[in-house]
Order: structure tokens, then sequence, then C-alpha cells
């Protein structure tokens, strides 16, 4: 099982560990991409901190995260399940889980980023401020800039077994699974029902969609739950006492998968 994730706009502070090193991260087949959003990403932020601001979509209060962003091939590098924080990664509890947790953790969750495309959570990167979102001068939109690079190398990563594709939009347009690939992959929304006047009614959620999202994959890592296929998921998933709602879809598509909640939290 893969299971792909948005990173967090918060992140941790970065500490004072040892430096970035590119050559170390998972999925070597980034490297190169990684470097020139990297250098572009410095030099951007070692100018004019106004220009860097707009790029990145900061207030003046934030001007922090671009110093910050200066500094970050000297920066003190942490595992990256501990650098995103956040709602998701909250309810994730990756520092919480046991050891054999842990180890699956490991394994299975990929974590997308505009900085370094896609990361494993055992990655030490440095904390940054840079979304999917972001066209820098040099190099464009990155979503775009991402895209041949993870279609290169995510179809591998991939595996033979289920894609558990629980990435933000914008996250999600970097790298989407096609054919083959595409027939093992689900997606998740989260619908809020109450009932209203003796009618039932749903709604997307979203902030609590996050929370939901990270104990679906907290319960599946704790559980050592290993579904090959999305059918296998839905079923794992009831197991563990979610409510899902899923139709199988044409043959190379994706499933859609609904978890119903009645509390929100």
């Amino acid at each position: 099982m893969l299971v792909l994730l948005p990173p967090s706009e918060g992140k941790a502070s970065s500490g004072r560990g040892a430096p970035l090193n590119l050559e170390s991260l998972s999925l070597p087949g980034l490297t190169a991409a990684r470097e020139a959003v990297l250098g572009e990403l410095v030099e951007l932020c070692a100018g004019d901190e106004e220009k860097a601001r707009e790029v990145l979509g900061l207030s003046e209060g934030l001007s922090g995260e671009v110093a910050k962003n200066t500094g970050l091939r000297s920066a003190g590098a942490r595992p990256a399940g501990e650098i995103y924080t956040g709602v998701l990664y909250d309810a994730l509890g990756l520092g919480a889980l046991d050891a054999a947790a842990k180890r699956r953790a490991a394994r299975s969750l990929l974590v997308f980023s505009g900085l370094w495309g896609a990361v494993r959570v055992t990655d030490r990167i440095p904390s940054y401020r840079c979304s999917m979102g972001v066209r820098l001068p040099g190099l464009g939109a990155l979503g775009a800039h991402w895209r041949e690079p993870l279609a290169s190398a995510l179809p591998e990563v991939a595996g033979e077994g289920l894609v558990l594709d629980l990435r933000s939009s914008a996250y999600a347009a970097a790298w989407k699974p096609r054919g083959e690939v595409a027939g093992r992959t689900a997606t998740v929304r989260v619908l809020h029902s109450r009932i209203v006047d003796g009618v039932e009614k749903r709604s997307v959620v979203s902030h609590f969609n996050k929370a939901t999202k990270g104990r679906i994959v907290r319960a599946l890592l704790t559980a050592g739950a290993a579904p090959r296929n999305p059918a296998g998921l839905v079923e794992a998933l009831r197991d563990l006492g979610y409510v899902v709602e899923a139709e199988a879809p044409a043959t190379g598509k994706a499933w859609s998968l609904d978890v119903v909640v009645t509390e929100i939290h």
C-alpha cells in the first residue's frame, strides 16, 4: 500500500541536526528537479524580500518564512514526519505509533511537496515554505515543473498494490495515476451526515476532512491492514468501523470512496 499525502503549511522548526543532503532523499530520480527548485527558491528569498513574499503568497507578518528559506542548505534537517504538522498530521500522530506501525509508515507514506516533489516521512529535510501553487520566476509553476519527473518516478514507487491518494487538488495535479496504476488507486471524500427535521443532510467538510483522513491512515497502520486494491480498502475500513460508500468505476479509472461521519472533531 502506498499512501499519498499533502504537506502542511505550518511546519516544525528545522532543529540542529546535520544539514540537508539531497543525495540521501528517497526517489533519487527527483534529485535534479529538487536542486533546480531549491536553488531558485534560496536565490529568490536572499534577494528582495517583498518580491519573495509576493511570489510565495505570504503576508508581511510571515517575513520570517522568507528568511528561513534563505538558509535551507545549512539549516538542520529532521525526518519529514517530524517537520510536517497541522490537522492531518496531528490526527495521524506518527510519533506516537508503535514500532511496527512506524515501520509501515516508513514504507507506505509519501508526502508531496512544492520543493521536494515527494519524500518519505523518514527523509531528513529542513523546515521550509514553498507550496505547489507557487510560480517561481525562472522555473514557472511548480505543479508543471514536477509533472514530468514525478511521472517518471512514481509508477515504480506505486509497485503493484493499492494507491491511497489523500492529496489536496494542487498536489494531486502534479502526478495523476494513469492506466493500470489508476485502476488500483482510491481517493477519499469525507461527508458529514446529520439529521435535520427528520431528513438526512450531508455536507463536505474541510478542517475535519483532514483530521478524518489522518485518523484513517493511523487506523490502517496500527491495524497492520494491507489492502492490495480499492475493494480491499473498502473492506478494511469497514472492518475498522468506518461507514464507506463506493462503487467500482470503469476499468482503468480511480475509485472514489465516501467516508460518512456523524461526528466531526
